[in-house]
């Protein structure tokens, strides 16, 4: 059979089908009970996306199915094996991983966050991460206690 006949993959696709890895944090992976939950149902997810993109016919088509959960599966696997389960925390005295914690800014408005790892942290959805500067600041003050991030002044109002 000539070459002229062969279904040869274009540059473009190739690129398709290779995607950088996902960037894992150099910082301990903290993860509350519900944040290995979630990574477990992520790898989970991952691994039937790839499973599906498998069975597609077309090999270029299959690559480029198979690249983002393939992708996400190495990263979900890697952040499984390095999930570093944390307690709740002991008391309610002092902001650590896990706690729930009101405080007002400056200008007058009042946020409370959870303070929860790097991959469940979502600020719409009420949770910070743990390195974060906010959360950073807060960690191991008590009710009462004013911290500095940036250019604001945090007052601690309720830990929980």
């Amino acid at each position: 059979m000539s070459v002229a006949f062969m279904k040869e993959e274009s540059a473009e696709t190739a690129a398709e089908t290779v995607l950088p890895d996902r960037p894992i944090s150099a910082h301990p992976n903290f993860v509350t009970e519900t944040g290995l939950k979630a990574l477990e149902l992520q790898f989970s997810s991952a691994r039937d996306a790839l499973e599906a993109a498998s069975a597609i016919e077309d090999i270029n088509e299959r690559r480029r199915q198979s690249a983002g959960p393939a992708r996400d599966l190495r990263y979900f696997s890697e952040r499984l094996r390095t999930a570093q389960p944390m307690l709740a925390p002991p008391s309610n005295n002092v902001v650590a991983f896990g706690s729930r914690v009101s405080y007002s800014r400056d200008d007058g408005r009042e946020q409370t966050y959870r303070i929860v790892g790097e991959d469940e942290a979502d600020p719409r959805a009420g949770t910070i991460s743990y390195v974060s500067p906010v959360a950073r600041a807060l960690t191991g003050k008590a009710i009462g206690d004013v911290v500095s991030v940036g250019n604001q002044e945090l007052e601690i109002l309720t830990i929980s």
